[in-house]
């Protein structure tokens, strides 16, 4: 667990142990999830406040999809975070639960959930300074990991244009379907996220217990855009995949037609040229042409030009 006190335009100061809220600024109590235990029970001891316990099941759960709930006391905000990619990319996402009260931030996370560390790590650098109040402190959370989004969205999308150049690529003999196809069903995955959360983000805009200020849903408006951004990238990245599968089969099929064009016409020219093979390949003991001094040749040359005859034919016809 971590605790900081926050008073604007102040540095955030942490703090080791807290009993009562202080008379200035907000608290932010950060717990990590499976780590940190009895974090449900500080909203009762600092605010004499319960958390509802179906929102304290929902905080656990890693997979839980970006959801907006708001209470008489508080405003429950879900939200999922891409996890840390290693050099393969996985798409696996973690959520964190924030529970928004006028004067304390609750949030419970996953430990890898970068967004917080990342914003951490700019109070202690003195990069950031303390934002008026609790809910801007959540703008901060969420725009953190609206940035994580566009990043990992970039590395996702190069990675499925290099498949999609080499699946179009006649040189090469594309044998990578199984990674081309999980990279289509994420698309897809990250296109239904981002549509969830920016309706989660218009819900807690809706029907959160306090009035918005200018600012903060000028911040609010940036943070969905910015996912927006993501989901129409993950959308038209999806079709151009579709795209480059049907024309890859399509330049399949009229390769594999050409190939077979081309054998046909050769096997019409040798059919000809089988049958008299074949005719004058009976062993019958008469047969007047095998007298002819000059059948061999004759033969030859009746060969020769039935093949021409029909190369010329087919060519006219532009079978090749």
């Amino acid at each position: 667990m971590e605790i900081f006190h926050l008073v604007r335009g102040r540095p955030p100061q942490r703090i080791e142990s807290l009993e009562t809220l202080p008379a200035e600024g907000f608290i932010w109590l950060d717990f990590v999830r499976g780590k940190d235990s009895g974090w449900e029970t500080w909203p009762k001891r600092l605010l004499g406040v319960d958390l509802d316990p179906r929102h304290v099941v929902d905080s656990r759960d890693v997979a839980h999809k970006a959801f907006f709930d708001v209470t008489a006391s508080y405003d429950l905000l879900v939200f999922d975070e891409i996890a840390p990619q290693g050099v393969e990319f996985r798409l696996e996402t973690r959520s964190a639960a924030m529970f928004i009260f006028e004067r304390l931030l609750l949030s419970v996370r996953s430990e890898d959930n970068t967004s917080f560390s990342t914003l951490k790590q700019k109070f202690a650098e003195g990069a950031t300074r303390s934002p008026g109040n609790v809910r801007v402190l959540t703008e901060m959370l969420l725009d953190n990991m609206a940035y994580r989004f566009l990043t990992i969205g970039e590395a996702f999308n190069q990675r499925l244009e290099d498949l999609q150049g080499s699946l179009l690529d006649p040189k090469s003999s594309f044998k990578e379907w199984p990674r081309l196809l999980e990279g289509r069903r994420d698309a897809y995955r990250i296109e239904w996220m981002c549509k969830s959360q920016v309706k989660t983000l218009e819900r807690w805009h809706r029907q959160s217990r306090i009035e918005w200020s200018n600012p903060e849903e000028t911040r609010l408006s940036d943070i969905g855009e910015h996912i927006s951004l993501l989901r129409d990238a993950a959308a038209d990245l999806e079709r151009h995949i579709e795209a480059a599968v049907q024309i890859y089969f399509a330049s399949t099929t009229y390769r594999t037609n050409e190939i077979v064009r081309t054998l046909t016409v050769f096997s019409a020219i040798f059919l000809p040229l089988t049958f008299l093979v074949g005719v004058y390949g009976m062993n019958f003991e008469v047969m007047p042409e095998l007298g002819l001094a000059f059948g061999y040749p004759a033969l030859l040359f009746v060969m020769l030009l039935v093949a021409i005859l029909l190369l010329l034919f087919f060519r006219r016809r532009g079978y090749f």
